[in-house]
């Protein structure tokens, strides 16, 4: 066989060198900045990605243009500076030793949705797909959904794309943020971002960075007990009401591809794998759907500690106090789990600034942990955002919530803020509440509204001393504000 002149054998090297190098110095972005994205309006937004070092780098959008130069680990960031709302498409472009056009991208409101299995919860497995299924056309509803997996440490890049809301394509959003999204955008009149970023049976502990966890006194012992790889319970499905249309097959690099699946979690390797590609993308604000797979006797006395800490972990990473919202898990039988101690974890976190909490004993199902009424939790969610972060004048917020009690001879007062114009019992004679003496035994409790306040007794309990209500998995309980929103399970002993 001939062997090639040296000349062009040095040629030919120089050639593959010189490839190799303008592979290297494409520009790349995060899965997230993609076409028919939304951006935030109103606030700072940045853009970043990765090229060569001391690349220079010039990002255009809606007349802005802003110029930088990668550092020397080949990163780079520039941020635009409040973005007026657009619902006409526009064009984002980067250039560097290559140019990126991302086509329709909008500006106005954006939210990240995360959780469990009632995030990830799909339109087509809510209740009355068909119906929400054809009012479906919201051409500037957006969502995105993060589809890469656990991961041992921080990741840059993540996996998704957005995608347009059309009776098409509705069926696989994230019911919860869908109908949260809808309200806002028909109340508000702007383009909506929806973020999602879920996975179905897993703990908070994989969502909090774990060196978050490992710095908390109130974790530390927890989570050394911790085997190093929790495999999370997954709790049975029920079948999707339509077929999903099948999804392009994306490349993954070698480390993607070895990562586990995204069910099998470690502690923090779910904020590892699908939180950390999304910082610093701006957000109005972030929504939480979790707490079923910490509600195991173990878990549950833990979540009053991790849910503010991964509220403030979150905000402290992108830089700002978002408001901040969660589901309060809802009624549900659970036998051998503590979903009264994880629903007053939730409530207590109330005190953390700028959060809100959408109450849902009333709309939960007995033998099914995915509840199929995703629109009330939307409605509710909304409403809490428009009402708090927007202004809007709603009719609540929230359902009401305990402020205090006192003790009155045989009786105990419970007093309760938002309480829109008065307490209702809804559908029949108040129920749900409990009360007992100092020997900790627990009577069915009469119970009478005056005001803002209930008024509670038990026959033959002359020294009541606690007040519980709507503690149990399964509550039958029906207190409610004028506004037609639950009041929150809650209690006012600390009694194991």
């Amino acid at each position: 066989m001939k062997t090639l002149p040296r000349s062009f054998a040095r040629l030919a090297l120089l050639a593959l060198a010189a490839c190799a190098l303008s592979a290297r110095a494409d520009v790349t972005l995060p899965a997230i900045f993609s076409d028919h994205m939304v951006l935030q309006r109103g606030t700072r937004v940045p853009v970043w990605g990765v090229a060569a070092p001391g690349e220079k780098i010039t990002v255009a959008f809606a007349g802005q243009t802003q110029s930088t130069a990668a550092d020397p680990d080949g990163k780079w960031q520039v941020a635009f500076a409040n973005l007026t709302v657009s619902a006409a498409p526009q064009t984002l472009t980067i250039k560097g030793n290559n140019t990126i056009t991302l086509q329709d991208v909008l500006v106005g409101e954006v939210w990240l949705g995360s959780g469990q299995s009632n995030m990830a919860m799909t339109v087509n497995r809510a209740q009355n797909f068909e119906q929400e299924k054809s009012a479906a056309a919201f051409p500037l509803i957006r969502h995105y959904k993060e589809d890469s997996a656990n991961a041992d440490s921080p990741q840059s890049v993540g996996r998704g794309r957005w995608v347009v809301c059309t009776p098409d394509t509705v069926a696989g959003f994230s019911a919860a943020l869908y109908f949260f999204g809808r309200e806002l955008h028909q109340t508000l009149r702007v383009p909506v971002g929806l973020i999602n970023s879920s996975v179905g049976g897993t703990p908070i502990e994989a969502w909090i960075a774990a060196d978050v966890q490992l710095a908390s006194k109130e974790l530390q012992a927890a989570l050394a007990a911790l085997p190093k790889t929790a495999a999370a319970p997954a709790p049975a499905s029920p079948k999707p009401t339509a077929p999903e249309k099948p999804k392009a097959v994306k490349k993954t690099t070698k480390a993607a591809k070895a990562t586990p699946p995204a069910r099998t979690t470690t502690t923090g390797g779910l904020f590892n794998g699908k939180i950390a590609p999304l910082v610093p993308y701006a957000l109005r604000g972030a929504l939480w759907y979790q707490g079923e797979a910490n509600s195991t006797p173990s878990k549950a006395p833990l979540y009053e500690h991790q849910l503010p800490l991964l509220i403030r972990d979150w905000r402290a990473r992108w830089g700002y106090d978002f408001p901040f919202a969660w589901v309060q898990l809802p009624n549900f039988l659970g036998a051998g789990r503590d979903w009264p101690l994880v629903r007053e974890a939730m409530l207590k976190t109330l005190a953390v600034p700028h959060t809100g909490m959408a109450i849902a004993i009333d709309v939960g199902e007995v033998n099914d942990i995915h509840p199929k009424n995703k629109q009330a939790v939307g409605h509710r969610l909304a409403q809490w955002a428009l009402g708090t972060v927007y202004a809007q004048n709603v009719a609540a917020t929230s359902g009401p919530l305990p402020a205090g009690h006192e003790i009155r001879g045989a009786e105990i007062v419970l007093r309760f803020t938002h309480t829109a114009g008065g307490l209702v019992a809804k559908d029949g004679p108040l129920s749900g509440f409990a009360v007992a003496g100092a020997d900790h035994v627990w009577l069915p409790a009469q119970a009478r509204i005056a005001g803002d306040t209930v008024v509670v007794s038990a026959p033959g309990l002359t020294a009541p001393v606690a007040a519980r209500y709507a503690w149990e998995n399964l509550p039958t309980c029906n207190l409610f504000n004028s506004a037609g929103l639950p009041a929150s399970p809650f209690r006012t002993d600390t009694w194991k």
